[in-house]
């Protein structure tokens, strides 16, 4: 390990005593300070695009994350980032702690294709993911990719169901909500128009219609989008690539963006000094927990050479949301106590 890791470990380790302490008074936080980092992958350490669901036969926490093949040496332009797996993490203590499980079972594509952000969310006892494909390993980002639906029994083997007919030829990053009336809406970035989020309509996950850029989103640019519903509102969060662009809405159509971004600014704590990226969001109870990856080796000015491991490198942090007067924050050196309750308690 490196001095200046230890350095950083021990400094996290002086902010946490507080909390700690704080722990023992008569209103203790609930649930296990998180680790920090909260998650790196042992094969490839390339963790990045996380989300996370409860496995209910496991009964246990699952996280799927896009494996880039950060340590693998050789590899030319942007062909790391290409015939990557979908990698998958659990944990038994509410999301304190991660270990890895493997890569998930996918049923498309040959030994060469690659897998991107992938979505999973859970209806009706089966499960359901929704992840973009590039048909290829390439050097450069000049190449068709697609949404496919696939769906699981036990979130380790994957069934093909069919490719999404969107937008354009370059679709990437979905992310899929349950509207109140019953029906599903899907949220995905359209590359071939500046990066744009679009979204379409279903209902019943298997057949969609696109319905275009979303309003009050779509104008910027962006990826990663990422949608909930949390005190009282809809909420989307987007990688914009200096943190994360807020935005809220009343009615999942029309939203009104939140003039800072989150996770903008470096943190302090192990191997969190780069800005936060495409995040998945967990709401438990009244509490909202955001997971995102970042490079912790890309701080500071980073030169067109600059492309080694130690660039590449990607890994999961996690932090607590917070909301006042409709605006969401938080704070990334703080520790976060974190308690993903079960949903099957109720």
């Amino acid at each position: 390990m490196k001095t200046a890791y230890w350095k950083r470990l021990i400094l996290w380790g002086l902010l946490c005593t507080p909390w700690l302490s704080a722990a023992t008074d008569e209103n203790p936080p609930p649930g296990k300070v998180a680790a920090k980092p909260l998650y790196r992958d042992p094969v490839y350490d390339g963790a990045a695009d996380p989300v996370v669901i409860w496995n209910r036969h496991e009964k246990k926490w699952f996280m799927f994350y896009t494996n880039r093949r950060a340590n693998v040496p050789g590899l030319d332009g942007v062909t790391w980032v290409h015939g990557t797996p979908i990698g998958i993490a659990e944990s038994s203590d509410g999301g304190a702690t991660w270990t890895y499980r493997g890569t998930a079972d996918i049923g498309y594509g040959g030994k060469d294709y690659t897998y991107w952000a992938p979505e999973v969310i859970e209806h009706d006892g089966t499960y359901h993911m929704f992840l973009t494909i590039v048909p290829g390993i390439f050097a450069d980002w000049q190449h068709p990719r697609d949404i496919i639906h696939l769906t699981s029994a036990d979130l380790l083997k994957w069934k093909y169901e069919s490719t999404l007919k969107l937008s354009s030829d370059r679709v990437i990053d979905p992310c899929v909500l349950r509207k109140t009336d019953g029906t599903w809406r899907l949220w995905y970035n359209n590359e071939r128009d500046r990066k744009s989020i679009y979204y379409a309509d279903s209902p019943d996950l298997f057949t969609w219609t696109d319905r275009g850029k979303v309003t009050g989103v779509g104008e910027r640019p962006g990826e990663g989008p990422y949608v909930f519903r949390w005190q009282g509102k809809y909420w989307m969060l987007v990688d914009v690539w200096k943190g994360l662009g807020v935005y809220s809405s009343d009615d999942l159509t029309n939203w009104t963006v939140q003039p800072d971004n989150l996770l903008a600014t470096p943190g302090h704590g192990p191997e969190d000094g780069a800005n936060g990226g495409h995040p998945g969001v967990v709401v438990s109870g009244d509490r909202a927990y955001c997971f995102y990856f970042l490079h912790p080796g890309r701080q500071g000015t980073i030169r067109p050479t600059d492309n080694g491991y130690e660039q590449r490198r990607s890994l999961i942090q996690v932090v607590e949301l917070r909301e006042a007067d409709g605006r969401i924050t938080c704070d990334r050196d703080q520790p976060t106590h974190i308690l993903l309750a079960s949903p099957d308690v109720k």
